[in-house]
Formats: structure tokens, sequence, C-alpha cells
């Protein structure tokens, strides 16, 4: 199985707009690992986890045929997670698209944005179909098995964080969050990960409420070898950075490579064998 990160910043991207902190102009001057688009990830071809703004940069990027897409999945509905505008492009009028229906699965308010946006122009017309996911409860997508559970992000929404069953490998998808709640732990007792993908949003800033920072990060991965929940050789990527963090990817990668963890960057593609 194939994932691939399309983007790995937070909302701000980096460099962020109208910015001129020492990250961002560092950014702007060394390119390449340095520039980071808003968090997206797509598995194989055909599933995606979220569709931010970037989306349209991120397909010619990587000559994505996004018309492979059967399923996608949202965290929640924040801006850099969920840009229903672009959803519109799919519709007749817009695109000759297939005419298969994408899947869309995500919780109450990222289906009431998107049906809001799209009724505004014809309605689903075929192009989507709506499906509300509850925390705990397993699907059986067109592409892969998938149990929602909730994440520490936004208290007046249920964001998501999502386990994953597909090829015969099993992921964690595990931001936007803080620290997990009690009962998300709970249900990951006895599960074994090919993959945990975590943030590290806010970098050493001694803040985790809503966010991890690196120490969150290390103390999720020591729960996850107490609780024997990876499988020897999985592997723990961290992504959605912060330009306030002020970590370039080399910093990020000292900080974390003693741990054996990865720093993703916008195009990175693992292969779980």
């Amino acid at each position: 199985m194939k994932i691939r990160f399309l983007g790995t910043a937070a909302f701000e991207g980096i460099p962020s707009l109208f910015c001129r902190c020492d990250l961002c102009v560092k950014a702007r001057e060394l390119g390449g690992k340095e520039i980071r688009s808003r968090t997206s990830a797509m598995l194989d071809d055909d599933l995606k986890i979220d569709f931010p703004p970037d989306t349209y940069m991120h397909m010619l990027r990587d000559g994505l045929d996004l018309e492979l897409i059967k399923d996608l999945i949202f965290t929640h509905s924040h801006s850099d997670h969920l840009y229903a505008e672009d959803l519109v492009a799919r519709l007749p009028g817009y695109a000759q698209s297939a005419d298969h229906p994408i899947q869309i699965h995500a919780n109450d308010a990222v289906l009431l944005r998107i049906k809001q946006t799209l009724d505004f122009n014809g309605g689903l017309q075929g192009k989507f179909v709506l499906n509300r996911v509850k925390p705990f409860e397993r699907m059986e997508l067109e592409t892969a098995v998938v149990v929602p559970l909730p994440a520490s992000h936004d208290p007046l929404e249920t964001c998501l964080l999502y386990y994953i069953e597909k090829g015969g490998k099993t992921i964690l998808y595990g931001h936007d969050s803080g620290w997990f709640p009690e009962e998300t732990w709970a249900w990951l007792q006895g599960k074994e990960l090919d993959l945990a993908v975590l943030e590290c949003t806010v970098g050493r800033v001694n803040y985790r409420q809503t966010h991890m920072n690196v120490d969150a990060v290390l103390e999720t991965k020591q729960r996850f070898e107490e609780y024997d929940m990876l499988k020897p050789g999985a592997n723990i990527v961290v992504t959605h950075f912060s330009h306030n963090a002020q970590l370039t990817h080399t910093n990020l990668t000292e900080i974390f490579t003693p741990h054996g963890i990865q720093v993703a960057y916008d195009g990175m593609i693992l292969e779980l064998p």
C-alpha cells in the first residue's frame, strides 16, 4: 500500500501569507522541503483524507487523477481541511467527470458545509454521496475498512481520527488532535499498527490542548509501545507543522530521527510492503 503526503502544513502554510517571520523568510529562500501546503493524504489512488484549499496545486504537482478517488473522508470542518467550493468543480457544467459518485464520509459539520455549497450550485447531481460517520462505528467503504475515533481538537465539533484497514495494512491517521481522549486510547488497546500518522503543529511550544507538540508526540509513541501497538518495522510519521513553531525540516528531522520517527514533507510517498 502507498500513502502520499500531499501537504504537511497547518492552516497558515509555510511560508505563510503575509508573514515575515524568520522561518517563512528562510522557507522562501531555501524552497524544497521547507515549502509546506495545507495537510492532506492519499492512500493508494482511491482513498483521500481531507480536501484542503491546496488540492488543485497537489493535483498539478503530483500528477494526480482525482477521478480515481472512490472514498473521501474528513477529519473536521476547519478550512485547511475542507474547501468545499472546489468540490463544485466535479459537477456537470464545470467538468466532464466520470459517472461514479465519490463517497464522502464525515461528521455533521462537514456534511452541512458541503451540502450548503453544492446545493447553491445545483445539488449533488449524482457526483457525490454524503455519509454521516459516528465515533467508534466500523464502516466498510469501497476502498477500506474505517473506524472514526474522537480527537481532542475543537470542543465545538466532533473532530475525528481514523483507524484504517486497507490492503492488509493498518493505519492510525491521528490528527488534528492534542493528547488523544482516554476513550480513544481504550479503543486502540489491542490494535496493531503498520503506520501511525501524528501531528506536531506547535513544535516545542508548551501547548498541547488542541494540537500536539514534540513532547506529546514522543509520549504518544511511548503509549503505543506500552500497548504493544506497533508491528515490527512499523512507521510513525509526523506532519501538520505551523510556521509559528519556527522549526525547519532539518530541525524537525534532528529532533525526531533519534526516536525512529519520520518527518513528512510535501509530496513524500511511503510504501507499506
